[in-house]
């Protein structure tokens, strides 16, 4: 099928995979910088940007299927893969299969929640999309402004009020409740569980996590680890859930370091610190959420 997709730069190819209710754009404040070392192809997924939706069936088995068809089509097998949140996911999926990516970097992957975890993804990202769409009318003045930037944005980003404008703008323009969307947030929350891969089998794999992650908690780390356990993980500090927007030059030099098989796992860390806060930071990118889509409930049915 059809696949949008945008390409710079020269070098070694490089794809980039972004997250449920975004495009290719996710990317922008970093494709420029990669693209001064690497070839760089980044992709509206199905149903997502400019890209047409699948027919029947959208889930991480059917978007794999899917760009495996459109790597083979640009005779990109074997590229290097770079995915955040439900991109992450799939490049996951991609490695696990075999023979379709290289090395990978896989930035807070979907797909590891557990118990409570998965009620308060699928919640609370459905409430956010509904928001958004609510909200399309008024974005602009909504993201000029740092205050109003900074709700929108507190359950995805750990200093939303940093990110540009324009780049808040187009995230909020394709963060829609569509058909693709609302089948995979229902496929991501309560479909089959992600599988993993033996050891051994994905040489070249960087699992990164932002510490302030309230989509996926960090303490999801540790199951996506015992999937994929040649996995190293790198965690981002002062991060939310998209590493790219929230500190852009770190995950750049990330991606290049993996890429380029010169990367070096960082010190060890108790990974079960301070759980207690994570879960009070989760619940309270809950509660943001569900306040701003009450309030412009309101503000809009009252218009």
């Amino acid at each position: 099928m059809f696949l949008n997709y945008v390409r710079r730069g020269a070098g070694k190819p490089l794809l980039l995979l972004h997250g449920l209710g975004s495009s290719l754009k996710a990317w922008d404040l970093i494709v420029d910088e990669l693209a001064t070392q690497r070839e760089v192809i980044a992709v509206d997924l199905p149903g997502f940007g400019q890209s047409p939706a699948l027919v029947g069936e959208v889930s991480i088995p059917t978007l794999a299927d899917a760009v495996t068809d459109f790597l083979t089509q640009h005779q990109l097998l074997g590229i290097d893969a770079v995915g955040n949140s439900m991109g992450a996911r799939l490049v996951l999926e991609l490695a696990r299969r075999g023979n379709v990516v290289g090395a990978v970097v896989s930035l807070d992957p979907g797909g590891f929640w557990q118990g409570w975890q998965v009620a308060y993804f699928y919640q609370s990202v459905r409430l956010s999309a509904q928001l958004s769409s609510l909200i399309q009318p008024i974005l602009p003045p909504l993201v000029s402004n740092p205050v109003s930037r900074t709700l929108l944005f507190a359950q995805f980003s750990a200093h939303p009020w940093t990110i540009p404008a324009q780049v808040a703008l187009n995230e909020f323009r394709e963060f829609l409740p569509t058909p693709s969307f609302t089948k995979l947030l229902d496929s991501l929350a309560h479909g089959p569980p992600q599988a993993g891969a033996p050891l051994g089998s994905i040489p070249n794999l960087v699992i990164g996590w932002g510490r302030q992650d309230r989509i996926c908690p960090p303490s999801q780390a540790k199951r996506a680890l015992a999937l994929f356990p040649d996995a190293q993980l790198h965690w981002f500090s002062n991060c939310g859930h998209v590493p790219q927007l929230d500190v852009p030059a770190e995950t750049v030099a990330l991606i290049l370091a993996v890429t380029e098989g010169r990367y070096e796992p960082q010190p060890p860390v108790p990974t079960g610190a301070k759980e207690s806060e994570v879960t009070g930071k989760v619940f309270l990118g809950v509660g943001v959420a569900v306040v701003l889509v009450g309030l412009f409930l309101t503000f809009g049915m009252k218009r």
